[in-house]
């Protein structure tokens, strides 16, 4: 086991893993939303995934370390309190985790020179805490996979 979650990304190869795994996780989400919301957000995804090619992988894979970080808080309460279902943790929080995963992509937005992808990314943000909290199970999961 690591002693923290960014300690996963010291093995080799598992950043570029670790981010396949995300944007494969993205896209079971996206495929299991329905409505209105749902047709927004798809259309964002669309948007990104077509900017240009290798930008949305490439985005995961710098995302994946600052996801880490935001999530190393988390797994450390989570251990300190007896574990269980990582997934299941993040998931009585998902407000406080929802938002302090979407810090990171605020950041990231905020200092972006792409303006197609900043006014995909803001036409989405308002509902994005709530599609996040639905994940959130897969998402202890996935850290899980790689943690353990």
């Amino acid at each position: 086991m690591y002693s923290t979650l960014p300690d996963i990304l010291l093995t080799d190869g598992v950043q570029q893993q670790l981010a396949a795994d995300c944007q494969a996780l993205v896209e079971q989400e996206l495929s299991a939303k329905s409505g209105v919301a749902a047709g927004a957000l798809k259309l964002a995804y669309k948007a990104v995934t077509a900017f240009a090619p290798g930008y949305y992988q490439s985005t995961v894979e710098n995302l994946v370390p600052k996801l880490l970080e935001r999530l190393q808080p988390f797994w450390s309460d989570f251990h300190a309190a007896g574990g269980g279902q990582f997934g299941d943790y993040l998931a009585k929080r998902g407000d406080e985790v929802s938002e302090a995963l979407l810090g990171v992509t605020d950041d990231m937005a905020q200092g972006s020179p792409r303006p197609a992808v900043v006014k995909a990314y803001q036409a989405v943000r308002g509902g994005a805490g709530k599609h996040i909290e639905a994940a959130l199970p897969a998402v202890g999961v996935l850290v899980e996979k790689y943690a353990a």
